[in-house]
């Protein structure tokens, strides 16, 4: 079965299953990307921006090569709307002794996108997979792309290119931290991915069992009490439902 739904859909409730209950997640495509997202962030947060410290975590965005004015522009959009501070926290740059106490500073951790099997190694690698969970008992979960998807129990759905540097070694675990019971993938009808169409999804879809929803840069998934509503001004797909 294939939901589609076009633009202009606000804050639609969806009986979604999530596995963590005590955690605020705000999983997007693009970030946070327009007004809708922006009040379900707010809602999440409990705060205006301006007493909101921001903790940002570029590491799945380390091995991508090209024009990185994706993260430049991701940075910006922080910028402009008034954080009291961006720390940028590169988990895989630094040891757990330095990123640990800033992160526990800050009120929202937010994972850019980027390769998603990097993100995910780096993840369990430095020890902050262990930490998450009592973390997000206090802190807001933001998700751009990569960041989005490692929340799935697998990262099937990746087209990240698995790394197989001398650090990583024989890498080739898919599985992503398990904290909702669905897939997401990111960045619907973007021209980067030409194959992020409704006619390839849908035949990908009938392989896989549990829900899967797509969306676009203007659309992003709310999480919070256990409960989760898609939050779209533009479009998103929803297969398996």
């Amino acid at each position: 079965m294939v939901l589609a739904t076009s633009s202009k859909i606000k804050d639609t409730v969806n009986s979604l299953p999530i596995k963590f209950k005590n955690m605020k997640l705000l999983l997007t495509s693009g970030g946070l990307t327009n007004k809708s997202i922006v009040n379900a962030f707010l809602e999440l947060a409990g705060k205006p921006f301006n007493e909101l410290s921001l903790a940002f975590i570029p590491t799945a965005a380390n091995v991508e090569e090209g024009n990185k004015d994706w993260l430049i522009g991701d940075l910006i959009m922080l910028k402009e709307l008034g954080f009291k501070s961006v720390d940028i926290v590169d988990i895989s740059a630094v040891p757990q002794d330095i990123w640990e106490p800033r992160l526990n500073e800050a009120d929202v951790l937010l994972f850019e996108g980027g390769n998603t099997f990097h993100l995910m190694y780096w993840v369990k690698k430095s020890g902050l997979k262990d930490l998450l969970p009592k973390l997000l008992e206090t802190k807001v979960y933001v998700g751009i792309s990569a960041g989005s998807m490692i929340t799935s129990h697998k990262l099937s759905l990746s087209s990240s290119e698995k790394y197989y540097s001398e650090e990583i070694g024989t890498h080739r675990d898919e599985d992503g931290l398990g904290y909702v019971s669905f897939y997401i993938l990111p960045h619907l009808n973007s021209p980067y991915f030409p194959k992020r169409r409704e006619e390839f999804l849908a035949e990908m879809a009938q392989e896989i069992k549990e829900p899967i929803y797509v969306i676009d840069d203007q659309s992003a998934i709310q999480v919070v009490d256990g409960k989760a509503r898609i939050i779209s001004e533009g479009k998103y797909l929803a297969f398996n439902v």
